[in-house]
């Protein structure tokens, strides 16, 4: 057995103390029929707040965070993979409550991978991570609810996130109008290159929500919830539909049935940390086949797993644009 560099969470007296990087042995990995090299991972919201102990996303001291790595097998008992293999994994509790993706090794069931899909690098996987594969599983919803471009506008809520960067980036690419909402005036350009048609302010969605507003947009991504969310689905057009998929604002919706019983508005939850694997495969053939890989380009920074700490706390405070890429 080696010791091998990882990210640690460790508990305390309340919470998770800050996260320190340091060592882990390979006789503590957890349960799993794979053990993967891992080459590549990625900075999500959920990470930071693992990270930073503001929620209490780790279950089980000592933690390794991050939900999401690119790697190789190196050892395999289960029929689909063999040493060699080059694998993507998102969410199924990894660091939650099996360690995590910010390490040089993990162990984890087979039946929770998925392959590099052909002609993407497992750094670009990883720039789409779990934001983008959400994302992507968003589009897919409002298109498996019969929405199409010619519907009318598409909107997008933390537009600057990383859900919300390749959200636009992927609705642009289907055709849509995309209207990009941010609370930081100064991501303006980066949003339009990305392929924000307009953009507006997140004051526009955070006042109080009334039972029916002007109706603005057909379709929409959210990230964030509570208000927003309730304001979104205000403005939506009749038989329009909105995917939620995040909670930076809060749990809360304030909503009123008003959308839903006198619009046909519907409201699709997005769920993608148990997503079956054949949403998942065809999640992430469509991101290697439909994402612009120079947009792609633009929405990612790469940081090595010493600055995951420090970005964890920036990504927290909302100070992360687009997609921050780990390289283990």
């Amino acid at each position: 057995m080696a010791d091998f560099r990882a990210v640690v969470i460790e508990k305390g007296e309340k919470s998770g103390l800050p996260a320190k990087l340091g060592t882990f042995s390979d006789a503590d990995l957890m349960d799993g029929d794979v053990t993967v090299r891992v080459t590549h991972s990625t900075l999500n919201y959920k990470d930071g707040l693992a990270i930073t102990a503001k929620a209490p996303i780790a279950r089980r001291f000592p933690m390794i965070p991050g939900i999401d790595f690119a790697g190789v097998v190196e050892q395999s008992s289960h029929p689909d993979w063999k040493a060699g293999d080059k694998v993507i994994l998102n969410g199924w509790g990894t660091g939650e409550t099996h360690l995590g993706a910010f390490a040089e090794r993990s162990r984890v069931k087979g039946d929770w991978l998925v392959p590099l899909p052909e002609g993407l690098a497992p750094e670009e996987a990883m720039a789409i991570g779990t934001a983008g594969y959400t994302a992507m599983l968003s589009l897919m919803a409002l298109e498996r609810h019969g929405l199409k471009p010619e519907h009318g506008p598409a909107v997008v809520t933390g537009a600057a996130g990383g859900v919300g960067s390749v959200a636009i980036a992927l609705l642009k690419k289907a055709g849509w109008h995309v209207i990009a909402s941010t609370g930081r005036e100064s991501e303006a350009d980066y949003l339009r290159d990305l392929g924000a048609a307009e953009i507006i302010a997140r004051s526009e969605l955070s006042g109080p929500v009334r039972p029916l507003g002007k109706e603005r947009w057909a379709a929409g991504v959210d990230t964030v919830g509570s208000t927003t969310l309730a304001n979104l689905l205000s403005m939506t057009r009749y038989a329009g539909a909105i995917a939620a998929c995040g909670l930076a604002g809060g749990m809360d919706l304030p909503s009123s049935v008003a959308p839903f019983i006198l619009r046909g508005v519907s409201l699709l939850g997005i769920e993608s940390v148990m997503a079956p694997k054949a949403l998942r495969m065809e999640a992430w053939t469509r991101l290697a086949r439909d994402l612009d890989r120079s947009k792609l380009k633009a929405m990612t920074r790469t940081i090595p797993l010493e600055e995951v700490i420090a970005a964890g706390r920036d990504i927290v405070e909302g100070k992360v644009r687009g997609r921050v890429v780990v390289t283990i």
